[in-house]
């Protein structure tokens, strides 16, 4: 079974930075990609951003391109998203997830195979 812890987040102020962490055990690492989703108040939950294995690429949500980064270190069983300039917007839960599927795939459908997994999700406040 896939264990997914995710750290971070909190209060930020608008235009400021925040970093989220997730780390996963009991994954074989060529076999999954790991993204980050959300859910912010009244929406459904969102694929912000994927990375697949070995620097096979990484999605992101269109509003977030340029602000946030995904970055993926296998020997230490993490997944970061690096969040700059951030927006009242991006406020939500934020979930780490996994899944045996493409990484575009996992951000677009979520983590839907039977293999799939959510973390327990990490609240992103962006508030003055």
């Amino acid at each position: 079974q896939v264990n997914l812890v995710e750290s971070g987040g909190g209060l930020v102020r608008p235009g400021g930075s925040t970093k989220l962490s997730c780390s996963f055990s009991r994954v074989t690492s060529d076999e999954f990609s790991i993204g980050w989703f959300r859910q912010s108040p009244g929406k459904d939950r969102e694929g912000v951003s994927c990375i697949g294995s070995r620097g096979s690429g990484a999605y992101y949500l269109d509003s977030v391109k340029g602000r946030f980064t995904i970055s993926r270190d296998d020997a230490k069983n993490t997944v970061e998203l690096r969040m700059d300039e951030v927006k009242p917007e991006d406020t939500g839960v934020y979930y780490c997830a996994a899944d045996v599927v493409p990484f575009s795939r996992l951000c677009d459908l979520g983590a839907a195979s039977l293999r799939g997994v959510y973390g327990r999700g990490i609240q992103v406040t962006v508030s003055s």
